[in-house]
């Protein structure tokens, strides 16, 4: 390690200390975050970095990510997420991609819900318009939605208990029925698909999850895998950056705009790709209703504005 300062901990940031208020499982491993974090550190021979952006300190809504500094000098990330089975398999998916078209990765422990990687530049998607956004984000699809290794979890796994709780959604629930029903035949329909499963799919693929990268132009970082359908794969791309599509003045030309330029780029059938834009834009809504039910308590305007949002985008990619 010579050469390299000795640096101590940074504390962890107060958006991520905020989360404890998730629940219990969430202030333990919070609790734990720093002494994980240290152990990691020390056995992986790695000292946090803290030049440039941000001091070498990031974090996401479950995880932290250290600028570090290998034995050998080499610049890297140490990622520590909370253990959720939506990341469980990142590591996976990562290895299995291995740089083409994704983010790097250099070790991992799964258990402690660590990963070292390569350290990208840091610009995302945020810096092009939304359409060349799109566009850049779906010419990544082919490369990243190879045949998918046994090991990881399929998409119809998850779909069949989704779509049960979806038709037990009471008749009453902030949403339009019709829009229901419609997600339920649908899903029931690409549940008993045998090509719902079986390509490595991200995930989680909007516009903050692709960075510029050195080895290649644009890579994907923090995929919550699934061996599933590419088709899957383009809602997030249309509800993110949503203030954009209403400052449009034209929410459903500005919604399909965004649609046709990943369909067209990465060469999807249209009509299969709406089914999954309908099917998880009617889920979105459907577990936010159910959030609120639970709680008990009445939709705030951003409650409301999510579901507006769910509803708008499932509609305008329809005739």
């Amino acid at each position: 390690m010579a050469g390299l300062p000795d640096v101590s901990l940074p504390a962890v940031p107060a958006m991520l200390e905020s989360a404890r208020g998730r629940g219990p499982d969430w202030s333990a491993w919070l609790d734990r975050l720093p002494g994980t974090t240290a152990d990691l550190l020390a056995e992986w021979q790695l000292v946090h970095d803290q030049t440039g952006r941000s001091r070498g300190v990031w974090h996401g809504h479950t995880s932290w990510v250290l600028a570090v500094r290998t034995a050998s000098g080499r610049p890297a990330a140490l990622k520590v997420g909370f253990p959720h089975p939506e990341s469980a398999q990142e590591h996976l998916a990562l290895r299995h991609w291995d740089g083409r078209g994704a983010v790097r990765m250099l070790r991992a422990d799964p258990h402690r819900g660590a990963l070292l990687l390569e350290r990208l530049p840091g610009e995302d998607l945020h810096a092009l318009d939304d359409v060349e956004a799109c566009e850049t984000a779906a010419a990544l699809y082919e490369r990243l939605h190879v045949p998918a290794p046994a090991s990881l979890r399929r998409l119809t796994s998850v779909l069949g208990p989704w779509l049960e709780g979806l038709a037990a959604l009471p008749r009453d629930a902030p949403l339009p029925r019709r829009l229901v029903e419609q997600a339920l035949s649908l899903g029931r329909d690409l549940l008993a698909d045998p090509a719902t499963d079986g390509r490595v799919v991200h995930g989680d693929l909007h516009y903050a999850n692709v960075l510029a990268a050195n080895h290649e132009p644009w890579v994907v970082i923090d995929p919550k895998p699934l061996s599933g359908d590419p088709h899957h794969e383009v809602p997030p791309l249309l509800w993110n950056r949503w203030d954009e599509v209403v400052d449009s003045g034209d929410v459903r030309t500005a919604t399909r705009r965004r649609f046709h330029a990943v369909v067209d780029t990465a060469g999807l059938d249209e009509n299969r790709a709406r089914d999954w834009v309908v099917v998880r834009m009617v889920l979105n809504a459907a577990w936010a209703a159910a959030d609120l039910q639970t709680a008990r308590r009445a939709p705030t305007a951003e409650d409301r504005g999510w579901l507006t949002t769910c509803v708008a985008v499932a509609k305008a990619v329809q005739e």
